[in-house]
């Protein structure tokens, strides 16, 4: 453990504490996660850029917005404020409708091949599959999670389970047991939000 946490910087450090947090607080459905993760988004932002992973930078960039947008529609009712207890109970966990999960999923297959061979053509990025793959994926999985539907949680976990391993074969090793501690809280988060599931869907 000791020789997997050499020589990463303070970067790979702010996004390990932040990002645990806001999954931490994701899972209890606390309106902070959005503030956390927005930061976190931003540290990963360099992380991935000086690791040439550059769909992994836009992917952050998208979760900049993510957050945002999350952050306003939690709390768009005012019970989720920060000013308040800081639950976004104001949006019930729901499930995804056989509709609009088919509808990601005719866009997320099509879009995992055409971000891969275009990073394969026009870049220097490395690994094109798995990270166009996790950069897909987590698009779907982010929106899901803003939205407040709980399948975003198996999204979530397939997302990590891949992206321990490329993180590995990359030497980000923070971002490695971070993204390996995620698939854990996934399952967690699924067990929670399951609790108080809405009986309708969104």
């Amino acid at each position: 453990m000791i020789e997997m946490l050499e020589g990463v910087d303070l970067f790979e450090w702010g996004g390990l504490i932040s990002g645990l947090l806001c999954v931490v607080l994701l899972i209890k459905r606390n309106i902070w996660t959005w503030p956390i993760g927005l930061f976190y988004a931003l540290v990963s932002l360099v992380v991935f850029a000086k690791a040439n992973l550059y769909s992994e930078v836009a992917l952050h960039v998208y979760y900049v917005g993510m957050n945002i947008y999350g952050w306003y529609f939690w709390s768009r009712k005012g019970e989720g404020s920060l000013g308040g207890e800081g639950k976004g109970e104001s949006v019930p966990v729901g499930r995804i409708s056989w509709r609009t999960g088919a509808v990601l999923l005719s866009i997320c297959l099509p879009a995992v091949i055409v971000l891969a061979l275009l990073m394969q053509r026009f870049t220097e990025a490395e690994m094109v599959w798995a990270d166009s793959s996790i950069t897909v994926l987590s698009l779907a999985a982010m929106w899901m999670t803003a939205r407040k539907l709980i399948e975003n949680w198996m999204v979530w976990l397939a997302v990590d389970l891949l992206a321990t391993a490329v993180f590995l074969a990359k030497g980000i090793n923070l971002y490695a047991l971070l993204y390996f501690v995620y698939t854990g809280m996934a399952i967690a988060g699924w067990i929670a939000w399951k609790k108080d599931l809405h009986p309708t869907n969104n």
